[in-house]
């Protein structure tokens, strides 16, 4: 199989407790090492997915998107780096040195990841969020490469493949 193959699963969310149940299942799958890009427009619920993740993740606290810190730090069953870098040029997340992060012992949760594209790892896991109303989403996760793609597939083992 080729290491950078691409793997859909396309989820549909009527509720924020739609969109937590993903975000539970993925934070029980994810592990050391792993790298989470997340897109959408404005209030199409990155937050709240990321909020969500957290929680399942086993972070205690409040969890605020990181708009203007950039990176903010957790702690749960494994560490978790919550980026937000739609304020931020390519070049000023290049010399972030967000590598270290990437390739550490945590979870990377990077919010607006397209405008790092280029930085972020061949193999990661995306999320795009679309809006379909004021609660329905069309949440379409990409595993690209190995184990992106695994995540993906156990999605679609447990969801079929469009929830």
């Amino acid at each position: 199989m080729n290491n950078n193959a691409e793997t859909v699963f396309t989820y549909r969310s009527y509720s924020l407790a739609d969109t937590d149940l993903l975000a539970a299942d993925l934070a029980a799958l994810v592990t050391a090492g792993t790298v989470i890009g997340l897109d959408g427009d404005l209030g199409a619920g990155k937050t709240a997915f990321s909020q969500s993740f957290a929680r399942h993740l086993g972070v205690e606290g409040i969890v605020s998107s990181p708009t203007f810190t950039i990176i903010k730090e957790y702690q749960g069953r494994l560490p978790l780096y919550h980026m937000d870098v739609y304020r931020i040029s390519l070049q000023e997340a290049d010399e972030l040195g967000l590598d270290e992060y990437f390739y550490g012992q945590g979870v990377s949760l990077v919010e607006w990841s397209s405008i790092i594209s280029d930085l972020m790892p061949l193999q990661h896991l995306h999320i795009a969020m679309e809006t379909y109303g004021p609660e329905e989403r069309l949440i379409t996760v990409t595993g690209s490469g190995e184990p992106y793609g695994e995540l993906c597939r156990a999605m679609i083992q447990k969801w079929g493949n469009e929830r």
